[in-house]
């Protein structure tokens, strides 16, 4: 990181829903192609709020950039809760050098007029294409570089605060050493971040060995901490995640995020009676979600393949009857996110009576249309071109499907991606009621395990076998 001044981003993080009912929205796009550029365009250094790692929790670090950042960009299109929180924050502390922009489909519930807030434009369907991109970097880097000469001078207040009250409200007197130790900590923090995004490439060692250069977590800060749990996911280190958790402060435990993927840590560790707990606490306490919706669901699928392994049946029938009404829950909060939808469907083919015969022609073209909806404004993941392979097998549609794998197959970026949907395709083989298979855990899956026969009279058809081989081949290392 350079000497150059400071700007801090206060944005939405990934895709984001409309509120208005459109397309989701693609922020990091509009960041790293627009925002980030036009930023250093200006002859600053940009700064992102780390909203997506630390769980959009208000903490010391962020406070701190609020009011040390020597800029601030606020983007306040979709008006997250959080970003309006830290924009008022930010003009309580600072007179001047903050600018708001917002979609111009997407005007913030206030008159932004006293803000001298800029505009950008999104395209069809909420898509953020190269006219757009070249328009708001050239506005923004404009705007910013006139900001930065009025701070020269005399800087003009854009803070409502400061403008209303004019000499009866004094900014903070912030000490220049200060500053200076909040530089170097930032500094620290973009370092270990970039460390633990290398060693999320070499496995658990690596990431460990970034932990231990932290020293004490209550130091540390918590975009990094966040940022270190996850790593522990990317490299499947289970236990190392739940331990984590364990040593974090008692306010990031308390983030829903952390709480959904400590979930999901302690299910792929077997302890699922732990993992439903955790999850159904955060249902109680927060209200149904897709996401966590769709973890306890995994682990109601879990539970069902267990029991159907070991040949109890009456109980393998209502851990499958469970995961599959968790998805549908899951979907159901949120039509727009067809992770648990298309895990519903799974399962009602494998069922496969009539009840879940009716449900799948009732939510296949949901499902369908939300993922069509993501394509048409979000750069494609493994995710959603795994999803179309799934659904276009479902609906027997085999150019579809060659297709969608062949794009899924391209896309990957971690081996038990691809191995979590062969091991779908493999449930999916023959209609196999009640998960009666011999499946290995996936991420540890190489081939096929399977040691039950198939229901008789059930055929496999070549394109799933094809399909699920192609994925397996191309995870091996």
């Amino acid at each position: 990181m350079s000497d150059r001044p400071l700007c801090f981003v206060l944005m939405p993080f990934g895709t984001k829903k409309d509120p208005a009912g459109g397309p989701d929205i693609d922020f990091n796009r509009i960041y790293k192609s627009a925002i980030q550029p036009a930023i250093e365009d200006a002859g600053l250094e940009p700064i992102r709020a780390d909203e997506e790692r630390a769980g959009g929790i208000i903490h010391k670090a962020m406070f701190e950039r609020l009011l040390l950042c020597d800029y601030a960009v606020a983007d306040l299109t979709t008006a997250n809760a959080n970003v309006f929180y830290e924009l008022g924050v930010r003009h309580a502390a600072r007179p001047a050098t903050t600018l708001a922009i917002f979609s111009n489909r997407h005007e913030p519930p206030f008159d932004v007029k006293l803000l001298r807030a800029l505009p950008y434009a999104l395209g069809d369907h909420n898509a953020f294409d190269t006219d757009q991109v070249g328009a708001l970097r050239t506005s923004l880097a404009k705007r910013l570089a006139e900001l930065r000469e009025i701070a020269l001078k005399d800087a003009i207040a854009d803070s409502p605060i400061f403008q209303l009250l004019k000499d009866e409200y004094s900014p903070p007197d912030i000490a220049r050493l200060k500053t200076d130790v909040f530089r170097d900590r930032v500094r620290l923090a973009e370092g270990v971040k970039r460390e633990l995004a290398a060693a999320r490439r070499g496995g658990e060692a690596d990431v460990e060995a970034v932990e231990r250069t932290l020293g004490s977590l209550d130091g540390a800060e918590v975009g990094v901490l966040i940022d270190l749990f996850l790593s522990y996911r990317a490299v499947r280190a289970w236990g190392k995640m739940v331990g984590l958790y364990e040593r974090l402060s008692a306010a990031i435990r308390r983030v829903v995020m952390v709480r959904e993927q400590l979930g999901f840590a302690l299910n792929r560790l077997g302890r699922r009676d732990e993992a439903i707990e955790v999850l159904e606490a955060v249902i109680t306490e927060k209200g149904p979600s897709s996401e966590t919706l769709g973890i306890l669901g995994r682990v109601y699928k879990d539970r069902w393949m267990e029991a159907a392994r070991s040949g109890n049946e009456p109980l393998a029938t209502g851990f499958l009857d469970r995961a599959i009404d968790t998805y549908l829950r899951g979907f159901d909060a949120d039509l727009r996110d067809s992770y648990p939808g298309v895990n519903a469907l799974l399962l009602l083919k494998i069922k496969g009576d009539e009840r879940s015969t009716k449900l799948i022609s009732q939510y296949l073209p949901v499902v369908k249309f939300a993922v069509s909806q993501r394509l048409r404004t979000a750069k494609a993941d493994y995710w959603d071109h795994a999803t179309l392979l799934e659904l276009a097998i479902l609906e027997g549609d085999e150019a579809a499907a060659r297709k969608h794998l062949s794009d899924a197959l391209a896309a990957v970026r971690e081996p038990w991606e691809l191995l979590t949907t062969a091991a779908n395709l493999e449930l999916l083989q023959g209609e196999w009621r009640y998960g009666r298979v011999g499946l290995t855990d996936v991420g540890d899956h190489t081939g096929s395990t399977r040691t039950d026969e198939a229901v008789p009279g059930a055929e496999t058809p070549d394109l799933l076998e094809f399909a699920r081989r192609a994925l397996v081949a191309r995870a091996a290392p």
